[in-house]
């Protein structure tokens, strides 16, 4: 049985911790801190299904105080490569915003997150999006993030009484490269996120999607070894 690291001393925080190499670290970041973490991972019918069972994976490895995992099949509605039959590009990193962005996903995600924070009893939200080396998604932009602070401030029943709550993104202005070296600072191991979006039918990381060269670049630029094997 996991030993669950919880501490009625420590304030608690609600990481989003889908079971990338990101989130993973901001978890960690988030303990670092002196928070009592607890999780939550969305199963939203992704393709890249494997990185919910590196969010399990990771939540024994850092013995977090506890983890709810919510299914929200965000395949009715379709409309991205990771929840609708569109092939995953391959060709690299570009200027327009690909077709593996998901609509408002973490728009989504950060309510889901914050209602479970609210009914937690926690002040504090985590979630590990980046702003410089990255798909050039809108919702994980600053001024995104900012904003949703202020959004539930005023949508929730806890925000209304005075106790607003922190959204921390203590990743956002990283590259991957920084995040590659917070991993091994941390001690963490990168074999225990996922981040491919086009794993191969045996479980192997493509190397070719987005997230595989940005991930690839990271460890590369930072010299450290990403002990995640790759297809390529």
């Amino acid at each position: 049985m996991i030993n669950k690291n919880t501490d009625r001393t420590k304030p608690k925080a609600v990481v989003l911790l889908s079971g990338g190499l990101d989130s993973m670290v901001t978890a960690a970041i988030a303990m670092e801190r002196g928070f009592e973490v607890h999780a939550l991972t969305i199963d939203y019918g992704q393709r890249h299904r494997l990185e919910l069972e590196s969010a399990r994976d990771i939540e024994g490895q850092l013995r977090l105080a506890s983890r709810v995992e919510i299914a929200l099949d965000l395949r009715a509605f379709g409309g991205s490569a990771l929840t609708d039959d569109i092939e995953v590009p391959k060709s690299g990193v570009g200027d327009e915003i690909p077709v593996t962005y998901v609509p408002a996903r973490n728009l989504v995600f950060l309510a889901l997150t914050t209602a479970y924070a609210e009914s937690a009893g926690a002040a504090d939200v985590f979630i590990g999006v980046n702003a410089l080396d990255y798909s050039g998604y809108p919702d994980c932009r600053p001024e995104f993030i900012a904003s949703f602070a202020e959004t539930a401030r005023l949508g929730t029943k806890a925000g209304v009484e005075g106790a607003a709550f922190s959204i921390h993104a203590p990743l956002q202005h990283m590259t991957k490269a920084d995040i590659a070296i917070e991993c091994q600072r941390l001690g963490l191991d990168p074999a225990w996120s996922w981040s491919c979006y086009d794993p191969t039918s045996t479980g192997i990381a493509c190397g070719q999607c987005d997230s595989c060269r940005l991930r690839k670049k990271g460890f590369a630029e930072a010299q450290i070894v990403d002990s995640t094997p790759y297809a390529d």
